[in-house]
């Protein structure tokens, strides 16, 4: 008879059995709904491929519905006749549509499977670029596990489109009509048989699923949970939060807790499979059994073969599996178009920041970089009020200036300009009196080099941080780079040199060595203006001198703009400019802004006494 193993009770094609429309997948529908038309463009550039699998599929479905037959033939014919050569071609023909449709199932997989990677690569790849393409506002606001999150499982998920989805679609269908079209032929009493019993044992069948599907759900649930513990309580920075807070025990004791929350569910999981596996081994005994007894009754045999009994038996085993699949299709379908959903939620993204329609040519090479601001205003989408105010600045070329002022004032949002990572609402910043927005990204990112209080290296070695900034740097200009930024000794007394991992966000380095390869990666594409966004701000005094030689010696003939935490690193600026809720209040040099005793005075003896309590 028919074979029944765990896949088909188990994962994600018989786990859909009995499974109504998921209400998040149905809320993602409606939140954002999808166009067939859109989805059928994604597959459009392989139909002449879809075309040959749905081919493969109708051919391997076909040929499979002759072994019934062949059966017949050697039963009422070949066996009782002693027909040696009639019984060696029906037994060839039972071997040959086995060789067959096996070969024709691999050619549809290898085929659909390679179309649907295709499609998930474009998407992959459209989604990736167009995220990067986004603002900074977006990933403040955006966990960065989501994103993750569409990128890899969605789109993962959404391949079932193409491999599950549509071809057990295709596969189910052409099963169960040629199915039943043989089963008419063989016998129409056994089929009209089949109608009345299939129904209810469809309906237990379900049943018993959806019983199952609750379970499991509650189990993903937990999972999730342990999962999430386990991401929280062993990365670097969370046995790092619990060894310093002494947290260790007590999130022990509550992975403990998820873990026996999971036992249990886990019990009732396995004992939901088996009875939903009982309830199925039920269905394909007493259905044939059903049919044994009917074709045995001398009013409803009809003068039925055993060589046609045998052979309808066959095929009616045959026909719950695909009947069941059909019936869950409008599930799979809501399922695969809420992933297509979300993905296209991202896609469809508006980009805040991007390349003008008509860019000017910005050659790096002869940019002099006077940077200024012209009556610059900005509010972020959520904010109350303006985050800066009508500031007019200039910096001349190779100039530095410094931006000082209380937490708030602005600062790091001026600078922040200038990258073009958020754009002005008002005004405009320009260099060598190009207006940044009328440049490409591209171009600005080879003039403007960003050095942050956030430091972060990738998990690489040393080199290929370093090569971050620019691939084709080579070993000699990596190791200039390195020197000008103090850090090339630190570098070379590692076993590995510049091969060395540097570990998780680098945390094998302490905060000013991780701070000067940052200096290093970004003198490596020598950039004519530099924006130092208190670069030093969470160094020790000792470490901080060593850094700020780095950005003295980073600053050498730049202009720089540079945003100050401690006042003792701006002595020097040609220019300093303090700002107070968005508006510049005073600037100009050390000595006349103490001069005056106006705003940047009294900053400067908060900080002269608060060195002093220190000491």
């Amino acid at each position: 008879m028919v074979a029944i193993d765990d896949t088909m009770t188990s994962g994600r094609g018989g786990g859909r059995s009995g499974r109504r429309p998921d209400p998040a997948d149905l809320a993602q529908l409606d939140r954002a709904p999808v166009r067939w038309s859109r989805v059928a463009g994604l597959f459009r550039p392989y139909r002449g491929e879809l075309a040959v699998v749905v081919a493969l599929i109708v051919a391997s479905s076909a040929t499979a519905l002759a072994t019934p037959f062949l059966i017949r033939l050697v039963i009422d014919e070949a066996i009782p006749a002693q027909d040696v050569p009639l019984l060696g071609w029906a037994v060839a023909g039972m071997v040959g549509v086995a060789a067959v449709t096996a070969v024709l199932g691999v050619l549809q997989t290898w085929l659909s499977t390679t179309v649907g990677q295709h499609v998930m690569h474009g998407l992959r790849t459209s989604v990736f670029t167009h995220l990067q393409r986004q603002s900074l506002g977006f990933f403040t606001r955006t966990r960065g596990g989501e994103v993750q999150s569409r990128l890899t499982n969605d789109i993962g998920g959404m391949q079932s489109v193409v491999t599950t989805t549509a071809t057990s679609f295709a596969a189910n269908a052409t099963t169960v009509i040629g199915t039943v079209v043989a089963m008419v032929v063989l016998s129409w009493r056994l089929s009209l048989l089949s109608l009345v019993v299939l129904p209810p044992a469809v309906w237990l069948t379900r049943r018993v699923a959806r019983m199952r599907r609750e379970i499991t759900a509650q189990r993903q649930r937990s999972l999730a949970d342990l999962h999430s513990q386990v991401e929280e309580g062993l990365s670097v920075s969370g046995v790092l939060l619990g060894k310093t807070l002494g947290a260790g025990p007590a999130q022990s004791q509550r992975f403990a807790g998820t873990s026996d929350v999971l036992v249990g569910l886990e019990v009732r999981s396995q004992l939901a499979g088996r009875w939903r596996m009982a309830t199925m081994s039920i269905v394909f005994a007493g259905i044939p059994a059903l049919i044994y007894l009917i074709a045995g009754l001398p009013a409803t045999s009809g003068g039925m073969t055993i060589g046609t009994l045998v052979a309808f038996t066959a095929l009616q085993g045959a026909l719950f599996r695909p009947l069941m699949g059909l019936l869950d299709i409008g599930v799979s379908l809501t399922a695969s178009m809420a992933l297509f959903s979300r993905v296209f939620e991202y896609l469809d993204l508006p980009v805040d920041i991007d390349d003008p329609e008509h860019p000017v040519p910005l050659d790096p090479g002869a940019v002099r970089g006077e940077v200024r601001f012209e009556h610059v205003g900005f509010r972020y989408p959520d904010g109350a009020r303006d985050a800066l105010d009508d500031v007019d600045l200039t910096v001349p070329a190779g100039a530095t200036l410094a931006l000082v002022g209380e937490t708030g004032s602005g600062k790091s949002t001026l600078a922040s300009l200038v990258a073009r990572l958020n754009d002005p609402t008002a005004g405009r910043v320009t260099i060598d009196g190009v207006d940044v927005r009328d440049v490409t990204l591209a171009d600005l990112a080879h003039v403007v080099g960003v050095v942050s209080q956030e430091t972060y290296l990738l998990h690489g070695t040393i080199a290929a941080n370093l090569r971050h900034a620019r691939p084709d740097a080579t070993e000699a200009e990596m190791v200039d780079a390195a020197r000008r930024a103090q850090v090339h000794d630190v570098i070379a007394a590692l076993p590995a040199g510049y091969e060395t991992v540097v570990g998780a966000r680098g945390h094998r380095f302490s905060g000013g060595e991780k701070q000067r390869l940052a200096i290093a990666r970004t003198l490596l594409r020598d950039p004519r203006v530099l924006v130092l966004d208190e670069a030093t701000s969470a160094l020790d005094n000792t470490t901080e001198r060593a850094v700020q030689a780095a950005l003295d010696e980073a600053s050498r003939g730049r202009t720089t703009i540079t945003i100050a935490h401690r006042l003792s690193t701006v002595r020097d600026a040609d220019v300093i400019a303090v700002l107070s809720a968005g508006r510049v209040v005073e600037q100009g040099t050390h000595e006349e802004l103490l001069a005056r005793g106006g705003r940047y005075a009294a900053l400067a003896g908060a900080a002269e006494r608060e060195a002093a309590l220190v000491a």
